[in-house]
């Protein structure tokens, strides 16, 4: 029985085009040809900041994203930024009772922009506070803490299969794909997605899955 769902974040929750926006304009060259090398490291099954290394080999993504911070054009997020399926979702998930939280690779900034969000959720935790990043099963283990439930009671919902499917269901979650952005497009229908208790398009999908009529 699923008592409580966790949400990843990028490409599950909000769009991604601000962030690599920003980061192509920091570093001079084209949007689109930042976005092309996003597709070509995901392709290859490589970490996304493998494409900012093709744009400057040898780049300090820590320091560099300090920098954008100082300079006033660091990691920002509003209204805009979430997918249009988002609040309904989550509110209805979380009007049937299912304790509902966020838990996602990102920043100490990140987490702080989403709670400012006031998302209809019970919690929100990112790798960034937790010292702790997916797909270390320490992260999973983390999450389940933050949903209240068993393991077993817990549904992740991700994008991505190495990050969100596959340890999650290894770390003993229940788990659903979500066919968004690059990630859950490129392997929606493949054999690392087979895995996932359930493969969705939309998060209203997901309501319709868990939320009797």
């Amino acid at each position: 029985m699923i008592r409580a769902v966790a949400f990843d974040v990028g490409e599950t929750l909000i769009r991604d085009d601000r962030g690599w926006g920003a980061w192509a304009d920091w570093l001079g060259v084209g949007r689109h040809t930042l976005s092309a090398l996003v597709g070509a490291v995901v392709a290859r099954e490589q970490d996304n900041a493998e494409a900012l290394r093709l744009v400057r080999p040898g780049i300090d993504v820590e320091a560099e994203r300090e920098a954008m911070e100082r300079a006033g054009q660091g990691e920002f997020l509003d209204e805009t930024d979430l997918y249009p399926d988002v609040r309904s979702s989550l509110a209805a998930l979380r009007d049937a009772g299912l304790r509902v939280v966020v838990a996602g690779n990102q920043t100490r900034r990140a987490g702080d922009l989403l709670r400012a969000l006031d998302l209809p959720v019970d919690a929100v935790a990112v790798s960034g506070e937790w010292g702790v990043a997916k797909p270390d099963p320490d992260f999973f283990a983390r999450t389940v803490e933050l949903a209240g439930v068993e393991a077993g009671e817990v549904l992740y919902v991700g994008d991505h299969p190495q990050n969100d499917v596959i340890p999650a269901r290894a770390a003993g979650l229940r788990t659903a794909h979500l066919r968004r952005g690059p990630w859950g497009h490129l392997w929606a229908d493949g054999e690392q997605t087979s895995a996932a208790d359930w493969r969705i398009g939309t998060l209203t999908e997901l309501v319709d899955v868990l939320v009797p009529r």
